[in-house]
Formats: structure tokens, sequence, C-alpha cells
């Protein structure tokens, strides 16, 4: 889906920060306090998977996206996971937020857990695809003009640009169908080279730009 989590190769946002050398994993304690909670909700207590968890990340508005920083950004998403499979009720942080504050609110109830039908055909997203690659190293390929409504790891900013297959990579897990619960359906990955005047224009700084694309997001180029 389009939406605000599809940030790269935009504009307004500043001058990218440069990570400090000794820069702390966690800045603050909360902070990997939320990670290892995320990783527990996306697995164990969601039932669901890391694309799940990035479609969540997409669909939250820009004050969960943006306002409550990286990791709140995660608890966020977390949150959403677990209201979408029931182990928690829309509003019930919010509700007990409320009482640790000392204010009178009724939570809501508890309800029944509605976990995905889901389990993995293997571990992590690597998985074999018979069939042999379309395309090969030094191919031009244009990536597919397409706006899902649904999860895609296809960047908005290559769509209808041409580029240049540099690497052919195993098979993996597609995100769009397994996001949704909808079958692993295991294709190619490729990794593009796109020359930056192609994705930006003509006035754009010289420089490649390397993105690894499904192979349903690609056509051959015209």
């Amino acid at each position: 889906m389009d939406g605000l989590a599809d940030m790269g190769g935009t504009d307004g946002w500043g001058a990218a920060m440069v990570p400090a050398r000794d820069e702390p994993v966690f800045g603050e304690p909360w902070e990997g306090r939320a990670f290892a909670l995320t990783l527990l909700t996306i697995g164990r207590v969601s039932g669901q998977n890391i694309d799940a968890f990035r479609h969540a990340l997409e669909r939250l508005d820009r004050r969960a996206y943006l306002d409550d920083g990286y990791y709140g950004r995660w608890l966020n998403a977390a949150e959403l996971m677990l209201v979408d499979s029931a182990i928690l009720a829309p509003g019930a942080v919010d509700a007990r937020a409320c009482e640790i504050r000392g204010e009178q609110v009724d939570e809501p109830a508890v309800p029944e857990p509605a976990k995905p039908d889901y389990s993995p055909t293997g571990p992590g997203s690597l998985r074999e695809v018979p069939e042999p690659p379309r395309f090969a190293p030094g191919d031009r390929v244009r990536a597919r003009n397409i706006s899902p409504p649904g999860h895609t790891r296809l960047a908005g900013y290559v769509r209808g640009h041409v580029g240049t297959v540099e690497a052919v990579q195993p098979g993996h897990v597609l995100p769009d169908t397994n996001a949704h619960f909808q079958g692993e359906n295991p294709q190619r990955v490729f990794t593009v080279r796109f020359d930056s005047r192609e994705l930006w224009g003509a006035e754009a700084e010289p420089f490649g730009v390397t993105i690894e694309l499904f192979d349903s997001y690609l056509e051959p180029a015209s």
C-alpha cells in the first residue's frame, strides 16, 4: 500500500543524520524493552510474521509513525498486530494508560483471540524456486508502475523506471501475500541498479541506486 512508510526518495524530511561512532544500541532503557516486546509480539503472542509487522508499520498514522520515534513506532505497530489478532481490544492500551494516571475509565472487554491460521513452511525467508530466473545480469528491466492495496516491498520511487539487473538472488517468501497469510509464494529476487537521473530527473546528482526487487515487481524494459 502507499503510505507514509514509503519515504524513500521523497523530499522534505531534512538532512540525514550521521550516527555517532559511540552511539549506543538503545538510547534509553525503554527502547530495549520495546524491541523485546515487539519481537515477542510478532510471532509468539500475535501468531503473525515479520511481513505482517511491516504492514502494521505502514498502516500507522503520521503521529504514530513519526512523533513517537523509532521504537515508539515499533510499539504502535505491535499494538496494532495484537488488536488484529484479538489479543487486545481496540482502545485497551489507552484505557490502561488512563487508569495508571489515576483517571476513572472503563476498560474494554477482553476479546476472544483470533490468531491467523498460519504456519511457515521453513525457517527464515529463503525458499527454493525450481523455475529458472526470468532475468540475468545485464538485462534491462522496468519496475512495474502499480499501487497495490495491501502490503508490498516495491518502493514507490522506482515504480515505472528502468534499471539494469546486477545479480540474481535466491528465492524468498513474497511479502505481498505472506503479510496477509495468503501463502508464501516464493519468488526469485533481483538486484537492480538504477541511475539517479532516471529516478529523479536530469538535474539529479549522478549516482547509482541498487535495490532488491521480487520477480513479480519487474517486467522487461521495451
